[in-house]
Formats: structure tokens, sequence, C-alpha cells
């Protein structure tokens, strides 16, 4: 074989080669875009990593169990709020359901916005815990010592009765978290200037 087509397979096989490798970056750069939404997917659909379930209808089914929901509420250090549930716990009947506020208060000088997020604990009972309202991940906004009511409605899937994993579980706690919104989705002051102009009517 000449050294011309010695030159051309080489370069033949390094075009291949770098397509190759291209098309692999491509891919894991896709993948890694795909991940956020497919891993919350998962989530949702599971439970896992303490998820709760979004329900469309209170459940026709109550069983005779007893289950303790204990709340919990947290505010990160950014974000100048008060925000704990009224009620420390309920206990009711599996598949009945049950509705509990929490507080926020802004006590910061000037109006500000947070969102929450929040899990379920013990983790695996995440896909059974079923929530018909629920202020978290929508944007709650708070003028300076505003303080605002807000309730979440839920039940336990009598399903969990039959996991055996869970048979033993008693107590179930639900917990958020309050972060503040960099960039809300309608700024804060067209808010507060919507409202100035409907006080002048």
């Amino acid at each position: 074989m000449s050294d011309t087509n010695t030159g051309k397979d080489l370069a033949r096989r390094n075009r291949k080669l770098a397509v190759t490798c291209v098309s692999v970056f491509a891919l894991m750069v896709g993948a890694a875009y795909a991940a956020v939404p497919l891993y919350d997917l998962f989530c949702r659909v599971t439970g896992f990593g303490g998820t709760t379930q979004v329900a469309d209808a209170a459940s026709d089914i109550v069983i005779d169990r007893m289950v303790t929901i204990r709340f919990d509420g947290n505010v990160n250090h950014d974000l100048p709020w008060k925000f704990a549930p009224k009620q420390r716990s309920v206990t009711l009947k599996m598949g009945e359901t049950a509705q509990l506020a929490y507080l926020a208060t802004n006590k910061g000088s000037e109006t500000t916005v947070g969102t929450s997020t929040f899990n379920v604990s013990p983790p695996t009972a995440g896909a059974y815990f079923n929530k018909l309202d629920c202020f978290c991940f929508t944007e709650q906004e708070l003028a300076s010592g505003e303080t605002v009511e807000m309730p979440v409605v839920f039940f336990v899937d009598p399903e969990m009765d039959k996991d055996p994993e869970l048979k033993s579980v008693k107590e179930i706690t639900l917990s958020y978290t309050f972060f503040p919104v960099e960039q809300p989705e309608r700024p804060v002051a067209a808010k507060a200037g919507a409202a100035e102009a409907e006080t002048n009517l």
C-alpha cells in the first residue's frame, strides 16, 4: 500500500473518531439537561427522596390504621421571614383528608419573594403522601411586616398499609423550606406600583 493511501486511511479514521467524540459529547450534554426534569418526574412518580404525590381528588377509602403527621418549617438565612406551622401535628386515619396551615411573616424592611421546597420523612412514605392543595413551588410575595396563612390539604394513601417496609411507621414528617427568589416572575416593583395605583383610584 502506498504512502498516499495510508495517509488517506489515517485521515478517514481520524474524521470518524472526531465525529464519534462530538456525538458522545453532544449526547452527554443532552443527558445532563434532561437529568433534572427526568429525576423530578421519577421522584414524583415513585416518591423517591421523600417527594410527595399530587392528587386530583380525595381518597374514597378510609381505613382504621392511624398515622400522626408532624409539620416542620424552615427558612433559608437569606430570606428575612418567620415561617412555621400553626400546629405541630395531627393524627388521622389513612385515607382521611386533613387541612393544616402554615404562617409566614416578612420580618424584613422591604417586600421580598420566596418559594418553598418540601420533603417527607421517612422518604419511602412520600409515595403515599398525597397533597390536594399546596403552596410549594409557588412564588409568595410578602410586604414588610405582612403575615399570610398558607394552607396544605392532604391525605395518606391507605395503600401504605400494604407496604411491608412501612408496617411499623406511625409518624410521618412533612417539612417545608423557603428560599428567596432572586428574579421573581413578576417584578416586585411592578406589583407595588399596581397596588398603589389601585389605592389612588
